[in-house]
């Protein structure tokens, strides 16, 4: 008599670790791929030095590499390239388009100017680019 209790505990213990192990492993949803680096093309080239000229001063930043999901955040500062480091434009912005313009505004009269340009992608931090360019105003 006290065989069949334990026959049936042991059989119902097979189907259930037969049930567990066919479900499969870990689940869970996979990792995203892998992001691309960033690259990004300026007009003005970056490391470029531009000749004296009037204003306005336009600078184009564009993103030649895939996109990262969440777009980027651009920044940039433009300073007199005196060793004095005195800003006089400033900008942060999110984008998801490729091709972003911008207008440097407040050049001070007759300065050679250094803009510095940071983009990173707001999906991994992790990835950035930086560049720069001089320009002088007349």
């Amino acid at each position: 008599m006290k065989l069949i209790p334990r026959f049936t505990f042991f059989l119902i213990m097979s189907l259930f670790l037969v049930y567990a192990c066919g479900k499969g492993g870990g689940g869970g949803t996979p990792p995203p791929p892998a992001e691309a680096n960033l690259v990004v093309t300026t007009d003005p080239a970056n490391g470029s030095t531009q000749n004296p000229a009037l204003g306005p001063y336009n600078l184009k930043v564009s993103i030649t590499s895939t996109m990262p999901a969440n777009g980027v955040k651009i920044d940039i500062t433009a300073k007199k390239d005196d060793g004095a480091n005195i800003v006089f434009f400033t900008t942060s912005v999110n984008k998801t388009t490729a091709v972003n313009d911008f207008t440097i505004t407040g050049t001070p009269v007759a300065s050679q100017c250094l803009v510095e340009i940071k983009v990173t992608s707001l999906t991994k931090p992790s990835n950035t680019w930086s560049g720069n360019y001089r320009y002088s105003s007349k």
